[in-house]
């Protein structure tokens, strides 16, 4: 009989486990899926076509700039410079254009500004040993700088937003097809963190440098990339911008700074807790997007908007943290 009643109680404690784990993998989902419906059903135009594709491609642009912060946290560095490097690449472009060049040139050195960015970022950081916070803080510095030198403090109006504005107002439907790139990018990257070794050094970057070189990959270049990423995807995303308002905007990374932090930080309560993922990074995003869309139906002011961000950020990490202790290591690192 005692046989019995121990046997039944290790499977309710597996079964509970086993939800704990469910739940501190999966719950930033729910919070989603909850939020579209309570937001639909108080205001159906929530999923009207036309809001749905406004989400959509704020939701991607936003993707775009953050991609590559999401891998630098993951390897336990931080880059807060990602909003002005994108407003770097932004300003870069409608500079050029409105000197004459055409889109092509624009955009591939406002993606190039961003990749300098990345690699004095990546080099000061990996090789010298600066901290990434200092130096983050200095290179955004510089980055916004130049940004606002370049159209003497004002904004610089784009007269033709060109392919790219073509490229992001086309939809299939009620998603925009720079949506669906988004997601095809997303998902090569989930698939090389995830499945591949390659992220399995990023997360160990974080725990072990020298545990990662005596692996035979070298750390400082691993790190030196994954700046240079980060750079190239916030500058990407300037360059998107710039088609998307018809401008360049020197101070457009300042919307973004909190955001940006925000859903990788509460994307890595996710899947893997503690650690930031591009699932959840995805996740977070439009969760946030959601909440502004909703938020503007129903007349909230803005810092409304940032109070309920802040207490939803709080109450995800207490509530990851909860089951992630439960659970114990294998949510930590599945």
């Amino acid at each position: 009989m005692t046989d019995v009643i121990s046997t039944h109680a290790v499977a309710e404690r597996r079964h509970s486990k086993a939800i704990n784990r469910i739940i501190g993998r999966y719950w930033l989902v729910a919070t989603l899926l909850v939020m579209i419906a309570v937001f639909a059903f108080l205001r159906p135009q929530l999923l009207d076509n036309s809001n749905i594709a406004t989400i959509l491609r704020s939701s991607a642009l936003m993707a775009i700039m953050i991609l590559g912060l999401t891998w630098v946290i993951a390897a336990g560095k931080i880059d807060v410079s990602f909003m002005q490097v994108a407003a770097l690449g932004n300003m870069t472009t409608a500079w050029l254009l409105a000197s004459g060049s055409g889109w092509s040139l624009a955009a591939i050195c406002g993606v190039a500004v961003g990749a300098v960015a990345g690699l004095l970022n990546g080099a000061l950081i990996a090789i010298l040993r600066i901290p990434a916070l200092i130096v983050t803080i200095a290179t955004g510095g510089i980055c916004a700088s130049i940004a606002a030198a370049l159209g003497k403090g004002t904004s610089i109006r784009i007269a033709d937003a060109g392919p790219l504005g073509d490229l992001l107002f086309t939809n299939w439907g009620p998603v925009p097809v720079i949506a669906v790139i988004t997601a095809l990018l997303y998902l090569v990257s989930w698939y090389a963190q995830e499945k591949l070794t390659f992220g399995h050094y990023i997360f160990a970057l974080a725990q072990n440098e020298k545990a990662v070189n005596e692996a035979g990959i070298a750390a400082r270049s691993l790190l030196l990339f994954l700046f240079v990423f980060s750079g190239i995807c916030s500058a990407i995303a300037g360059v998107l911008l710039a088609a998307s308002l018809s401008s360049g905007q020197p101070m457009i990374g300042s919307s973004y700074f909190i955001d940006g932090l925000t859903a990788v930080l509460l994307g890595g309560l996710m899947l893997r807790i503690g650690k930031p993922n591009v699932l959840g990074t995805t996740t977070a995003i439009l969760l946030l997007s959601v909440l502004v869309s909703g938020s503007a139906m129903f007349g909230w002011a803005d810092y409304q908007r940032q109070i309920i961000k802040g207490v939803l950020l709080l109450v995800g990490v207490a509530v990851a943290m909860q089951f992630g202790h439960r659970s114990s290591s294998p949510v930590q690192g599945a």
